[in-house]
């Protein structure tokens, strides 16, 4: 599993001084990037090849609030949803006491240069088949 540590920053927060619900959505996606990059595939490479990874569905569970300069993680796990679909299984959790704050599942598809469903070669072997 991968593991990406953050700190809220004071100008994600909203007037109630929590993180705004659309801030956790960029956490989720700088995660997922950085995992792909760990597994040394390159988002911004495969779209110089024309291929385009693209978020297809995206379902968030809030479960509690981040404050200013909280540190948290972010946990990023790979499952196969069909022979062209795959999910980003994300937990966002508070460090100091590892409180659940989001659960997410980011479903999605790889787009080559004519437009069609593909997934590439580099990430066929980070997904795992989902045991249903």
């Amino acid at each position: 599993m991968f593991i990406l540590t953050m700190r809220v920053r004071d100008y994600e927060c909203d007037i109630q001084g929590v993180v705004n619900n659309s801030v956790y959505q960029n956490y989720l996606e700088h995660a997922r990037h950085e995992f792909l990059l760990a597994n040394n595939v390159n988002f911004a490479d495969l779209s110089a090849q024309g291929i385009n990874l693209v978020v297809t569905r995206t379902e968030l569970d809030y479960k509690a609030s981040l404050r200013p300069q909280d540190d948290f993680y972010i946990t990023v796990e790979c499952l196969r949803e069909s022979r062209l679909k795959f999910a980003f299984i994300q937990h966002i959790y508070r460090s100091n006491d590892d409180k659940l704050v989001m659960q997410a599942k980011v479903i999605g598809t790889g787009v080559n240069a004519r437009g069609r469903p593909e997934i590439p070669a580099e990430l066929d072997g980070l997904f795992t088949p989902q045991n249903d």
